[in-house]
């Protein structure tokens, strides 16, 4: 009997995180957690690269 307690935990842990990151991706907040889309960025400048052009004329 109380392994069923033990995987009753375990299981509401589980949902819990699925419905935590669920969350978050409703709000695009996935990258808070290392998640998702990154912005890339230009060696050279720092500038956040759009497409494959930067702000400082380089291209990526």
């Amino acid at each position: 009997m109380a392994a069923l307690g033990v995987v009753g935990v375990i299981v509401k842990i589980v949902v819990l995180f699925l419905a935590f990151i669920a969350i978050l991706g409703m709000f695009g907040k996935l990258s808070l957690l290392g998640i998702g889309k990154r912005r890339r960025v230009c060696r050279d400048c720092g500038g956040h690269v759009i497409g494959k052009s930067c702000p400082c004329g380089k291209s990526q």
